[in-house]
């Protein structure tokens, strides 16, 4: 017998990958939820940011598991509108996470990297690492996490998926803080663009079907296991171990496209207070729990996708 998977957020870059990848298999049943681009029936109109709407879609769906991929993602915005942020990020998955533990749904919360400080010196990161987020879209998505935790506890019903910066197949450029570094290659074949590129931060892009498998193969995992799911992992981590900086993606994409892009300018002193939403310098994510659990954290090779 089939099971059955709701996918929030179904209409994002990562969305619509976790959306495929449990099409694809044929012990699932799967359905979406979106709000400003949905589409139904495959993706279902629904607010997150109104407990009814909630309630009703997941009464309408009877899913066995929810992965809460709906997210205010942009740093930029997130500071630009923390209430916003918040109501997203933080309110809307406080209300999912009790509908869903009030009916035994398993619920898998997408998080990221940026929960931790990313400063020098400290990565990688294990699950039980100190959290600290350098700006308000960790501390959303860390109270995010919080939330769930907090309204699963003890009862196996609540995962924390946190994960880095993701690529893969986009409708536009803009759905991929790496996808859309493509654009700056383009607008840098202008010597005088004068395109500021980070070389200072470490990236650790992860293709967005290797994390979709990764949250099929853990729902799998903890509806198999359901009377010992208290005793598995609450917290989870999946990265990429290819270290990179955005400029040196740049450099690669250029190569690809046979282009040169003599009006990028190399930034090597990021970070700096005053300077715009602070990231991180390094947030590598440990895989060691997720591995510990029997899930493969293998990745796609970078270079060779694009």
């Amino acid at each position: 017998m089939s099971r059955t998977a709701l996918v929030t957020g179904a209409s994002g870059l990562l969305g619509r990958q976790v959306l495929r990848t449990f099409q694809q298999d044929d012990n699932w049943k799967v359905t979406g939820q979106g709000f400003s681009r949905a589409s139904p029936p495959q993706i279902l109109k629904a607010d997150l940011t109104v407990p009814a709407e909630i309630e009703k879609l997941l009464d309408d769906v009877k899913p066995q598991v929810v992965v809460h991929c709906a997210a205010n993602r942009f740093p930029d915005k997130c500071d630009a509108d923390p209430s916003l942020a918040r109501k997203i990020n933080v309110e809307a998955t406080r209300a999912l996470v009790h509908a869903t533990a009030s009916r035994s749904i398993l619920l898998i919360y997408i998080s990221t990297d940026y929960v931790f400080s990313g400063v020098e010196g400290e990565a990688p990161y294990e699950v039980s690492s100190p959290t600290n987020p350098p700006n308000i879209y960790g501390v959303t998505k860390r109270d995010g996490e919080a939330a769930v935790l907090e309204e699963t506890s003890g009862s196996g019903l609540g995962v924390v998926l946190r994960i880095p910066v993701l690529y893969g197949p986009a409708t536009t450029n803009s759905d991929s803080a790496v996808n859309v570094l493509l654009d700056a290659v383009k607008k840098a074949q202008d010597a005088n663009a004068g395109v500021k590129m980070d070389d200072w931060s470490k990236r650790y892009p992860t293709h967005t079907e290797d994390v979709a498998r990764v949250c099929r193969d853990i729902a799998v995992k903890y509806l198999d296991e359901r009377q010992q799911a208290a005793s598995l992992p609450a917290v989870l981590q999946f990265s990429s171990d290819v270290q990179t900086t955005k400029y040196k993606m740049c450099e690669l994409f250029a190569e690809l496209l046979g282009v040169s892009i003599p009006g990028m300018v190399r930034v090597t002193d990021g970070g700096k207070p005053g300077e715009g939403v602070q990231r991180p310098y390094d947030t590598h994510l440990s895989t060691r729990s997720l591995k510990d659990i029997g899930i493969s954290a293998d990745t796609q090779d970078f270079r060779a996708w694009w």
